[in-house]
């Protein structure tokens, strides 16, 4: 037996269609045996609060592990995120380790047999829906940006007390004109004098960018133009990173394989497909294929996708970056989100930034508490808060004039943090991403 990560990580694929995935006598064993291993090792202990759940459940057994309560293994699933930092940065004992750890997989086949057994409650269930509810608040978006405002005090106690989400949550704005509307009508013109130029892709909207945040869909368009790029946008459907969450992991295949199938012309094509948040560009590089491995379309596209920030980046070391960038009015604090981090990619997001003249780039690898929409729940808003403290710290440290997160959730969640700071927070009142930083420096 060799002990640690000496071996590249390596995954398997999700067996969720056999009937032994959700065998709760199964189940439960495999549980036991990997919180055994964790138990004896302990080094995720800092990373998220399920493993103190799990390390305190153990502690106040004398005859550990095995005097737990198997119901009292709920707690540390829902403290889970998904963020696949435990698999990724801790874990010495994942594949090809004959221990065969892999502790969020674990967590998302738990949820997986619960929704099996009790299905997902009805108002969780309309959190996931993002297309439809990017299209309704979106088509009335002026009210139900009102109806989202923190301090609103009609709305957000109602807004908690049914559907779970903390009234001091600060969540994501709607728009009335999508990325996708945008960018039909306001195609910027391609510079053919650009290193890159000749270049072809095609901007994966994601349903963020696309309802919440079209801003930094016009960022990455306008970049990539201006970098030689001839790029178009699609949007077939949301990549089913909310469904992920919930363990529905048949409806994610559905979506995996729908998807893939609305991108293959441009795939055949010899198109890049470039995704503008990484957790979106998590689904379709690794857990698209480990869910559907047998479908060739779903692999193609794994293979042709690249994060924006790795894109740029791509672009800069193969061909150069085009002319035009100008110093920045001050540092940037660069949050490196666990899903950018789980792509094996490197820090692509401060590479970009450090493309920049006289760029003052802080990077701070450190869990913003957020998860998706973990983080605004009732249940879990005081747990995010307190795990993004030192987060939030370390932004606010170097007094940055820009801060930034390729999660735009993540950096919603650490601008609301620095205002908790009063007068220690530095003068930042948003959050950009790493595209939208590199626009601004190049005057688009």
């Amino acid at each position: 037996m060799r002990e640690g990560s000496l071996d590249a990580p390596t995954r398997h694929p999700i067996d969720w269609q056999s009937p032994d995935f959700i065998d709760a006598e199964k189940l439960d064993a495999e549980m036991r045996r990997q919180f055994d291993i964790c138990h004896g090792c302990r080094r995720c202990f800092n990373l998220c609060d399920s493993f103190p759940r799990l390390f305190d459940l153990v502690d106040e057994q004398e005859d550990e592990l095995e005097g737990v309560e198997s119901a009292k293994f709920k707690s540390v699933v829902d403290a889970c995120t998904l963020c696949d930092m435990c698999f990724l940065t801790k874990c010495p004992y994942v594949p090809p380790h004959e221990f065969n750890i892999d502790f969020p997989h674990l967590m998302l086949r738990y949820r997986a047999a619960e929704k099996a057994k009790t299905g997902i409650p009805f108002f969780d269930r309309q959190l996931t829906e993002t297309d439809r509810n990017g299209k309704l608040a979106g088509s009335i978006s002026g009210l139900a940006n009102w109806a989202g405002q923190r301090g609103n005090s009609i709305t957000r106690p109602a807004l908690e007390s049914i559907a779970g989400v903390h009234k001091d949550a600060e969540l994501p704005k709607f728009h009335g004109r999508t990325f996708l509307d945008r960018a039909k009508s306001d195609a910027p013109t391609v510079n053919k004098d650009a290193p890159a130029y000749g270049r072809k892709a095609v901007i994966y909207a994601t349903c963020f960018a696309n309802y919440n945040n079209p801003d930094i869909g016009t960022a990455a368009l306008n970049v990539l133009a201006h970098n030689g790029v001839e790029t178009e946008v699609a949007y077939p459907e949301c990549c089913g990173m909310p469904q992920l969450e919930q363990g529905d992991i048949g409806r994610v295949a559905e979506k995996a394989k729908s998807v893939a199938k609305a991108l293959k012309p441009y795939v055949d094509a010899g198109k890049d497909i470039v995704a503008l948040v990484p957790s979106c560009a998590l689904m379709m590089k690794f857990e698209w294929p480990l869910i559907v491995p047998d479908d060739e379309d779903v692999a193609e596209l794994a293979r042709a996708t690249f994060d924006i920030s790795e894109y740029v980046m791509r672009i800069s070391d193969k061909e150069g970056l085009a002319e035009g960038l100008s110093e920045l009015d001050g540092p940037v604090a660069l949050h490196l989100a666990c899903h950018a981090r789980a792509q094996n990619m490197g820090a692509k997001g401060a590479e970009m930034l450090r493309a920049i003249p006289e760029a003052k780039v802080t990077v701070v690898e450190r869990c913003s508490g957020h998860g998706g929409s973990w983080g605004i729940k009732k249940d879990n808003f005081d747990v995010a808060t307190k795990f993004a403290r030192q987060t939030v710290r370390k932004v606010a440290d170097p007094k940055p004039a820009h801060v930034c997160s390729e999660c735009p959730l993540a950096g919603k969640h650490i601008i609301q943090g620095l205002e908790a700071l009063g007068d220690d927070a530095p003068n930042v009142d948003q959050s950009m991403h790493p595209i939208q930083i590199l626009a601004k420096s190049y005057g688009l």
